[in-house]
């Protein structure tokens, strides 16, 4: 009996899925298990600290003696670091069912090392949301993600982001400032013009819009506008999945000044009337510049019924002490 190609084919391709979705399975079974596994074991190492035998500090010796005779009875896994963390996983998560099945216990290594709870329960609900890797999240991490979008809310505002993550609901919810561009290796004091920043980020095109958040979808640069006998040039064109609106973004090397914001307004009552379609909500500008006259801008922008969002953005990692303590200040007020 002769063998149909094309079936046979098929019957491979249903197969490989299969194996692959089984694979998958197992594998965040696996990780599932294992949290969990360190979870109760983070839970005995409480428990036995609360009966009196020892106290919960991280001098102790019980931590370097149940490394040894684990190591030795187990075999690997159960570092003096590793046990502190199981202890920390408990002492953050008491409730077992808090506990992500998206997250492995790379992702929670991680974020545990994070300075204060509202930040734990930012980057542990941020990165099962965003479905970070664990190279993204240390990436996050290290670019003070939680401190820059904590700061533009207020006192509730901030503990509702380390509730529930960050949850693009309005406009403003797209701004972080500032935005952290590291990863377009642009030295601090070199005097680059727009255009090369722009070429720049389109080489990076994936981080910066992992910078930029969820939601985010590419769909041009230089995107061209004739108005009256006239061609307009924005930088970067996207469509935004959550909001269903077009995000219209401008860059500039130096300072935002008022002329920027009337071009960026100019631009979006553009699209209001010749791009935007039916089920589309109103188009939001984001002008990004390395400085922002806060009195200029209030002016500027007072009055102007478009949502035109103006943010600073940096070539380099922020001090994540300096934006603690503001954010310190605003959660004590």
């Amino acid at each position: 009996m002769e063998i149909q190609e094309n079936k046979y084919q098929s019957l491979i391709e249903q197969i490989g899925g299969l194996l692959q979705s089984g694979r998958q399975k197992a594998i965040q079974s696996v990780n599932t298990i294992l949290v969990q596994t360190y979870w109760q074991i983070g839970r005995y190492i409480v428990e036995f600290e609360q009966h009196g035998n020892e106290r919960a500090e991280y001098g102790s010796q019980l931590f370097e003696r149940l490394s040894k005779d684990l190591t030795t009875a187990y075999g690997k896994g159960f570092g003096r670091s590793n046990l502190l963390y199981m202890r920390k996983l408990y002492l953050s998560f008491q409730i077992s069912g808090t506990l992500s099945h998206k997250l492995t216990w790379s992702h929670y290594y991680e974020i545990l090392k994070a300075d204060s709870e509202l930040e734990i329960g930012f980057y542990s609900k941020q990165c099962e949301n965003e479905n970070w890797s664990v190279r993204e999240l240390k990436r996050q991490m290290k670019s003070s993600l939680f401190e820059r979008i904590a700061l533009s809310k207020d006192k509730d505002g901030v503990l509702k982001l380390s509730k529930k993550g960050h949850v693009v609901e309005a406009p403003e919810d797209l701004l972080k400032d500032p935005f952290v561009l590291e990863f377009l290796n642009i030295p601090e004091q070199y005097q680059y013009q727009e255009n090369e920043l722009e070429e720049q980020i389109i080489s990076n095109l994936q981080q910066f819009i992992m910078e930029l958040g969820k939601g985010f979808a590419f769909i041009g640069r230089q995107y061209r506008m004739s108005l009256g006998g006239k061609h307009f040039y924005l930088d970067l064109l996207f469509y935004h999945r959550i909001l269903k609106c077009f995000v219209l973004v401008d860059l500039k090397r130096g300072e935002i000044d008022h002329l920027d914001i009337g071009q960026m307004n100019l631009y979006l009552n553009y699209f209001k009337k010749e791009e935007a379609t039916e089920g589309d909500n109103e188009p939001i500008g984001i002008i990004l510049g390395a400085h922002k006259n806060h009195i200029l801008v209030e002016y500027a922008t007072d009055s102007i019924s478009n949502k035109v969002l103006l943010s600073k953005y940096q070539l380099y990692l922020p001090n994540k002490e300096q934006l603690q303590k503001q954010l310190s200040k605003l959660i004590e007020d």
